[in-house]
């Protein structure tokens, strides 16, 4: 069973950029397609990027396309997220999310109920 453990979470003015990692354990990292969600108040969990095991294939929500940049070491069973020209409206708990995947270049990415495992979350907040 794999826990994951996210960290990097902070205190951003807009326009900044953070990178927020997750860290694996108790399981072959390599065998896991990742994701990032994230959880605003009263809102419900979705999804802002997703990495294939093998990294060839990525996702990303529209909301984030072309200011976040999902990426994955497997040497160091870590899941990265670089935000980058943040905004207030991505202020959330992000959370990082594995699924056992037998195919290298399977992603997940049409919700949470396709994620096994989960951390317990690193808050984001963006002041304007």
């Amino acid at each position: 069973q794999v826990q994951l453990v996210e960290s990097g979470g902070g205190l951003v003015q807009a326009g900044g950029s953070l990178r927020v990692s997750c860290a694996a354990s108790g399981g072959p990292f390599s065998l896991y397609a990742l994701g990032w969600f994230r959880q605003a108040p009263e809102k419900e969990r979705r999804i802002v990027a997703a990495i294939s095991r093998s990294t060839i294939n990525t996702y990303y929500a529209d909301s984030v396309k072309g200011r976040f940049t999902i990426s994955r070491d497997n040497a160091k069973n870590t899941v990265y997220l670089l935000m980058n020209s943040l905004k207030p409206e991505d202020t959330a708990v992000y959370y990082c999310a594995a699924a056992a995947t037998l195919h290298p270049s399977t992603i997940y990415y049409s919700g949470w109920s396709d994620y096994d495992y989960w951390g317990q979350g690193t808050q984001v907040t963006v002041s304007s």
